[in-house]
């Protein structure tokens, strides 16, 4: 996927000096809606980190949410191979639609699954942060063996709350080992994809 780099890259002239903008959500990847942007749409959108259109009614910038509060918090930008429409991936702050409704489309806007690559996304950037200032990195900053003892040492906890009732803590348990296998997993260089991949092969 190709990533936005500078406004200079956009071709603006195809359509009168606007570019439709494909709305993503970053996490559930469901397609929210579609907008356009000119020029200055897009430099604000960068600005701010919220996204602004060019609304063709009101001949006017606007910036999603500016009345209903819902406001689309930009993620990344992603150029198509004409440059000349752009991929938004957004975490939306309440539902997208006008009507109310999570998308558009009147979809419901979930897909818990694909918050693990989201997750696998945010790891993977941790390893470049400031040991003092993030436990991701921190973990990482101490090596292999200290990332693989982690996943053993969860992995013991879960086994022990599986065997007695409370829920909340197995839930809990459980959520912390499959963040620890996910750092172990990047530190090796692999991504939860590799892994699906052998499950997919063995399936058949």
């Amino acid at each position: 996927m190709r990533i936005f780099e500078s406004i200079d890259q956009v071709n603006f002239e195809k359509n009168d000096g606007l570019i439709p903008a494909v709305i993503q959500d970053a996490q559930t990847r469901n397609v929210l809606m579609l907008g356009y942007m000119d020029k200055a749409a897009l430099a604000q959108t960068l600005e701010t980190k919220r996204v602004t259109f060019f609304s063709r009614s009101k001949q006017r910038l606007w910036v999603k949410g500016e009345t209903s509060k819902n406001y689309l918090n930009l993620v990344s930008l992603h150029l198509d191979c004409d440059d000349d429409s752009l991929l938004v991936k957004v975490n939306p702050e309440g539902p997208t639609c006008h009507k109310g409704d999570d998308t558009c489309w009147a979809e419901v806007n979930e897909n818990p699954s694909a918050f693990l690559d989201y997750l696998g996304e945010v790891i993977k950037r941790r390893k470049s942060d400031s040991p003092e200032e993030s436990y991701t990195a921190s973990l990482f900053a101490k090596g292999i063996n200290k990332v693989a003892q982690k996943v053993g040492e969860e992995a013991v906890e879960l086994v022990i709350e599986a065997k007695d009732n409370d829920a909340d803590l197995f839930k809990n348990e459980a959520a912390d080992l499959l963040f620890h296998y996910l750092m172990l997993l990047e530190i090796k260089d692999f991504s939860l994809n590799d892994i699906i991949q052998v499950l997919k092969e063995r399936h058949k």
